[in-house]
């Protein structure tokens, strides 16, 4: 019996020995799936904190009163009286053309009205003496009648004369080109000696800013973000002169009237800046961007997160309709979307919803999500893999 109670509890130690060994197997397998599947993707931690949504573009600052300052009249510019950046105020002489021959012109004019009133008396003159030869009857009223005629119609001439007096004088002063407003001159198209030809369409001599202290961004935003901007939205834009420097401003008008290029249909928003340092130059090139919404202390989670799918599945889903999907933006408020999380070493799918997003980080309305929590961003390469892997020692 003692050999039988030997051979029995050899058994049982034996048993013992493969539960434990199996049970170690099981933890180790475990262990080294999770250890697996840490190696093969990228995680994030999720966590809570404010997010703004914007839009961005570019434009082009312009003051808001750009003045076009032209000639009625041709000759040519003798005397030139200011430049660029020059101050001006309103009604200042910028630009003479040359006079003489609108001086000349205006003498001839003189002349003829002087001509027309003399030629006006003469015929005042017959009238009167035919009437009073009527009245004896020494002339019939046919001749009257005539110098009835004679005298009107040299009073029409004295008043045609009168007026060609008056353009010609108009003209004159034309040649003196004024300022309209109170301004700075941005820019002069002309220089001394040059001739300037008025003909359909007036030439521009300068262009006059009316206050550069108020300045305006004209922006083309596309059409798939013009439906989030509304007039009295809070705007930042940056200029290449100053790129340390951040800029404010506020969204004046959306202008109703879109451009279409290569398919691609545009508004033109224009934004109202303040520049009281007038650093600020017109024609600098901005960088718009438009704040659109704004969340507070919201859990947030990595736009890579979700666009991510397991390679598996990925390669399942390639089609056509999936590749137009990855072309929309991130998230839409609102929107369902899957994100994956690691669990026994594998991807989860968990079903959230989204709010809004930036180009970083979009908000987490509802599902099992909570900060802390770590989600699949990515999937390591085969390199990052090999590298991961712990070096046999035997």
């Amino acid at each position: 019996m003692g050999i039988i109670d030997s051979i029995k509890n050899r058994k049982k130690l034996l048993l013992t020995a493969l539960i434990v060994v199996g049970i170690g197997t099981t933890g180790w397998y475990y262990k080294a799936s999770s250890a697996k599947g840490a190696q093969m993707y990228k995680t994030q931690k999720l966590e809570n904190g404010d997010l703004t949504q914007s839009v961005s573009a570019n434009g082009t600052l312009n003051p808001v009163v750009l003045v076009n300052v032209g000639t009625q009249v041709s000759g040519t510019v003798k005397k030139l009286l200011v430049d660029y950046n020059d101050k001006v105020t309103k009604g200042q002489v910028l630009a003479i053309l040359d006079p003489a021959l609108f001086d000349a012109q205006v003498a001839q004019s003189r002349a003829n009205v002087e001509s027309a009133k003399a030629a006006l008396e003469l015929a005042e003159a017959n009238e009167k003496r035919m009437k009073e030869l009527y009245a004896k009857e020494y002339v019939s009223a046919q001749e009257l009648d005539q110098a009835v005629q004679a005298r009107k119609s040299a009073k029409a001439q004295l008043a045609l004369a009168m007026a060609a007096h008056k353009r010609d004088s108009t003209n004159k002063e034309y040649s003196v080109i004024k300022s309209p407003v109170s301004g700075v001159v941005i820019d002069r198209q002309i220089d001394l000696g040059q001739t300037v030809a008025a003909s359909f369409q007036t030439p521009t001599l300068f262009k006059i800013a009316q206050d550069l202290r108020r300045m305006q961004i004209d922006s083309s935003f596309a059409e798939a973000d013009i439906g989030k901007i509304k007039v009295g939205q809070e705007v930042t834009f940056n200029v290449d002169a100053y790129n340390n420097r951040q800029f404010k401003g506020v969204v004046k008008q959306i202008r109703l009237n879109a451009t279409t290029q290569s398919n691609v249909v545009t508004y033109n928003v224009v934004v109202s800046v303040d520049n009281p340092e007038e650093i600020l130059m017109p024609g600098m090139t901005a960088y718009v961007n438009i704040k659109t919404a704004e969340r507070k202390n919201v859990l947030l989670i990595p736009n890579a997160a979700l666009r991510y799918k397991p390679s598996t599945l990925e390669k399942r889903e390639q089609n056509i309709a999936e590749q137009k999907q990855n072309k929309k933006p991130q998230s839409e408020e609102g929107k369902s979307a899957t994100v994956y999380i690691l669990e026994n070493g594998a991807p989860k799918p968990v079903k959230i919803k989204i709010g809004i997003t930036d180009s970083r980080q979009t908000e987490v309305l509802d599902g099992a999500l909570k900060a802390g929590d770590e989600v699949i961003v990515d999937e390591n390469s085969k390199n990052d893999k090999k590298q991961n892997q712990p070096t046999r020692m035997f």
